[in-house]
């Protein structure tokens, strides 16, 4: 059988930044070559970053990707690596549509391209286009309508474009029509929970569907709310894994693959034969001769899982890092009330930045406990993050007589005091500042308006208060496990949750529990389950007719939260697109 050396390059891509992100592709072609690959790859749209959301629209930006691949092209055939074909994805348009209602303006595609010897030898667009979740690509691509096939060392290599593995029909099964060897899919899948388990057994399937090994390569990185977490996977035509790439890490997977050889060129579907869904065969033949046997010398390896917690937390500090670097930021602000949400806030930006770059700030009111206070004080102790203390009393006494305020006003009053006296800091010092606010109290609107809610990023918003606390003990025990110290006082996890904005305040006086109000909103907000089947789970029904009435009521808050990673299926955002002025509801008053 032939053989192939395959090289996938799960790295992250910057939106916009062309220049950089052709550099990136240069350097690890160059590493691949230096690892002696046959073929190499780069994931979905990697020359222009993913995603591109109305960028797409632009025609200048469209026109630049297609400059910049041609220019990647030449440069790669410059620095004596033409010889090596090289899959990269970027954004293209369509030469060939015409235009239509319903058409996005200038047929812009969601494409990959093959370069070799200092040319785009093949060129192909995403046929299968996600609607759904935080994908909108029919708002911004046309599809595409072939089956390209790389022919490589005496083997054919199918290409497809992520979605198209994870619909049925289209490139998988015309794979198999085509008679392909491999089928590479690149890909820019965003990460969810527990999605690891669901690509590997898509990866399978899809492979014994096309009936040959198959290579699902991944980015990895983040960017605005959405982070990718690689895990890219070659598995055999049987489904067997041959080799997985860690989770959250750039790197170059290299695979030695024996491959079934390409058939004779006279007995091979022809180009422009019509296969599965309406695909054309679109062939180029760049080498008809095996390779010299040689003596495998690469097998991938198999990276191992992270665990469910590790895997999460990972995640929030892969976006929370990519989010602050590649907006230009050294450093961010927290204000550390000494509870739960704001010490995982601070240690998740102590190991996404280093603590030299993460700035505290205890801002206690005449309600502020003095335990508070003091766990504040422990926390930066333990990170080594930076920590002063300013209080807002004088603030305060000056506003109450101005003002006269009472109950709820008087209690937001202090919560709008602390927020605008961190975005004075920021203002004055250049921090960008982090809001510690979690999706349960997000949800149903336990919190301040330009207050609590001030901040360029929420790296826990997608986050259960429930899981705040599991994360903060497993941030913990891993510290442990290493010999550290645990960075999150326990008095910070073990004392009940609460506000401090009146004497003797705690969440629960306003919220149900959280580990009953966490299970209503997976409900409710993950799964768009109503009141009647929320009460045949086994809730009270007046207590879901209470919270559902809060999360209703609170769509305006959210509308205006910054934004933060999305580690779940359904995040408030992208994910979840509600009216804010909206008299529907599952639990009429």
């Amino acid at each position: 059988m032939p053989q192939l050396r395959l090289a996938l390059n799960q790295i992250d891509s910057t939106v916009g930044d062309l220049a950089g992100n052709a550099e990136a592709v240069v350097h690890w072609t160059r590493h691949a070559a230096g690892q002696g690959a046959h073929l190499v790859a780069f994931p979905e749209m990697t020359l222009t970053g993913y995603p591109v959301e109305d960028l797409a629209l632009r025609p200048s930006f469209v026109e630049a990707s297609r400059a910049a691949l041609r220019a990647l092209a030449r440069r790669l055939a410059d620095e004596g690596l033409g010889e090596l074909p090289v899959v990269v994805g970027y954004l293209d348009r369509s030469d060939r549509a015409v235009p239509r209602l319903g058409r996005p303006a200038g047929s812009p595609e969601n494409a990959a391209a093959v370069l070799h010897r200092g040319d785009v030898v093949l060129r192909f667009a995403k046929h299968h286009l996600p609607n759904y979740g935080v994908f909108d690509e029919f708002r911004y691509f046309v599809q595409g309508d072939t089956m390209p096939v790389l022919r490589v060392h005496g083997v054919d290599v199918a290409l497809a474009i992520c979605e198209d593995l994870w619909q049925e029909g289209g490139r998988v099964p015309a794979a198999r029509s085509a008679r392909a060897g491999l089928l590479l899919s690149v890909n820019a899948s965003p990460y969810e929970r527990n999605k690891d388990d669901t690509r590997l057994e898509l990866v399978r399937k899809r492979a014994q569907e096309a009936g040959c090994t198959t290579a699902y390569l991944a980015m990895t990185g983040g960017q605005d709310d959405l982070v990718f977490d690689g895990d890219s996977i070659v598995v055999d035509a049987a489904g067997e894994v041959i080799a997985r790439a860690p989770q959250f890490t750039e790197g170059c997977v290299v695979v030695d693959l024996d491959l079934p050889a390409a058939l004779p060129l006279a007995e091979a579907p022809a180009n422009g034969t019509v296969v599965d869904d309406g695909l054309r065969i679109d062939r180029v033949v760049l080498s008809e001769e095996p390779l010299p046997a040689y003596e495998p010398e690469v097998t991938g390896g198999y990276a191992e899982r992270l665990d469910d917690d590790e895997e999460v937390y990972s995640a929030l500090v892969v976006g929370l890092r990519a989010y602050v670097n590649k907006n230009g930021f050294r450093s961010v602000l927290i204000g550390l009330s000494g509870g739960i949400d704001s010490a995982l806030v601070a240690a998740i930006a102590c190991d996404a930045l280093g603590a030299a770059n993460v700035h505290g700030v205890s801002m206690p009111s005449a309600y502020s406990s003095d335990h508070s206070r003091g766990d504040a004080a422990e926390l930066a102790r333990r990170t080594g993050l930076d920590f002063r203390t300013i209080s807002i009393e004088p603030m305060f006494d000056a506003y109450m007589g101005s003002l006269g305020l009472t109950g709820l006003a008087e209690e937001n009053l202090q919560a709008r005091l602390r927020g605008t006296l961190l975005m004075a800091l920021s203002n004055q010092e250049g921090h960008l500042v982090l809001a510690p606010g979690n999706k349960s109290e997000l949800a149903v609107g336990y919190s301040t308006l330009y207050g609590d809610s001030v901040g360029a990023f929420g790296p826990i918003k997608d986050v259960y208060k429930t899981w705040v606390f599991r994360l903060a003990r497993w941030r913990n025990r891993a510290a442990e496990e290493r010999g550290q110290t645990p960075p999150i006082p326990e008095n910070s996890i073990s004392k009940p949750p609460s506000a401090e904005l009146r004497p003797g305040q705690v969440d629960t006086d306003s919220l149900p529990d959280y580990d009953v109000l966490d299970r209503i909103l997976e409900l409710y907000v993950d799964r768009d389950r109503g009141k009647d089947e929320l009460v045949a789970a086994g809730f009270d029904p007046d207590l879901v007719t209470r919270t559902l009435r809060m999360v209703d009521l609170a769509e305006y808050k959210r509308r205006q939260y910054p934004p933060g990673t999305k580690i779940s299926a359904k995040g408030f955002g992208k994910d979840r697109r509600l009216p804010v002025t909206n008299r529907w509801r599952e639990s009429p008053a």
